[in-house]
């Protein structure tokens, strides 16, 4: 009879520490919420397997002008933090509104230290004034992530965040961090070897998303578009007669824009058409693209 009890006691014992064990497998993983896919990438080979990453913007969408659904907007209201590109036109519309959705939600903004630039002194075409960025609050070129060596102080940011939210993870984060820096000055060294020496150092897009890019390596980025629209026919021709004297060869595209003044600039100064996506998830691969396209030009 003594041996049933215990027998019954240790069985109830098993079945209590399964089904504990089943309530923690059930928890959920923690979630952070990004604006932008290259943040995404940055966050998820940082956080690993502690965290899960949330993005607002998918593929294929804008971020100056997009509105998030509300299945996304329940996924950042579970959300313990928010990592803001920094300037961005969606940011600009929705931080307050999503601050007021998750009023715990720790905000963090990743373009922290870094030297951002404005309209005065930095207009996209670096000699002529002629392409005008579409800026964000107060001026800021909101594109930060397109300079490799700002891609550095971005994962410095989320770092610092993470370790904030889980000290007891901060050695396997650091750890993963390491491994995404190797990977970040792989790319630098890489589009550092491709953008030394070019045949032109200047370009055309129609979004004027890598100034960033532009300012580090001294380039003359041409926008088509005219300060967040379509061009006038008097614009687009002063702007032709400019890129023609600079010898450029390369109109970048974007998939979230229309191409067609973008193929009437190549046709006139003989230029190639190469499409991009400065949105790209996978930012290594992306960044080392475009560097390769104005290398070849």
């Amino acid at each position: 009879m003594k041996f049933t009890r215990i027998f019954i006691f240790l069985a109830a014992l098993s079945l209590l520490g399964m089904v504990f064990s089943c309530k923690v497998n059930d928890k959920k993983k923690r979630t952070v919420t990004v604006t932008i896919l290259p943040q995404q990438y940055f966050a998820q080979k940082i956080a690993g397997d502690k965290f899960d990453v949330h993005v607002m913007v998918p593929a294929g969408s804008s971020p100056e002008s997009f509105d998030p659904s509300p299945t996304s907007l329940v996924k950042v209201e579970n959300s313990e933090a928010y990592f803001k590109i920094g300037h961005i036109g969606f940011e600009l519309a929705w931080m307050d509104k999503l601050s007021r959705l998750a009023p715990d939600l720790k905000i963090y903004d990743n373009s922290q230290g870094i030297d951002l630039l404005h309209n005065e002194g930095h207009t996209c075409s670096h000699t002529d004034g002629h392409a005008h960025e579409h800026l964000g609050e107060e001026g800021v070129d909101p594109h930060t992530w397109t300079s490799p060596r700002n891609a550095a102080i971005i994962a410095n940011n989320m770092l610092k965040a993470f370790i904030e939210m889980s000290p007891a993870d901060s050695a396997y984060f650091r750890s993963n961090y390491n491994g995404l820096m190797e990977e970040i000055n792989a790319t630098t060294h890489t589009v550092d070897s491709l953008l030394t020496d070019l045949p032109a150092r200047s370009f055309v897009i129609y979004h004027p998303s890598l100034t960033y890019l532009a300012n580090d390596y001294h380039l003359n980025q041409f926008a088509i578009e005219n300060e967040g629209k379509e061009p006038s026919a008097q614009y687009l021709k002063s702007m032709i007669d400019s890129v023609r004297a600079t010898g450029a060869k390369v109109v970048f595209i974007q998939q979230e824009f229309d191409e067609k003044n973008a193929q009437v600039v190549a046709s006139e100064v003989g230029a190639k058409v190469v499409s991009i996506n400065p949105l790209s998830y996978n930012w290594s691969e992306e960044m080392i693209q475009i560097a390769k396209s104005l290398h070849e030009q």
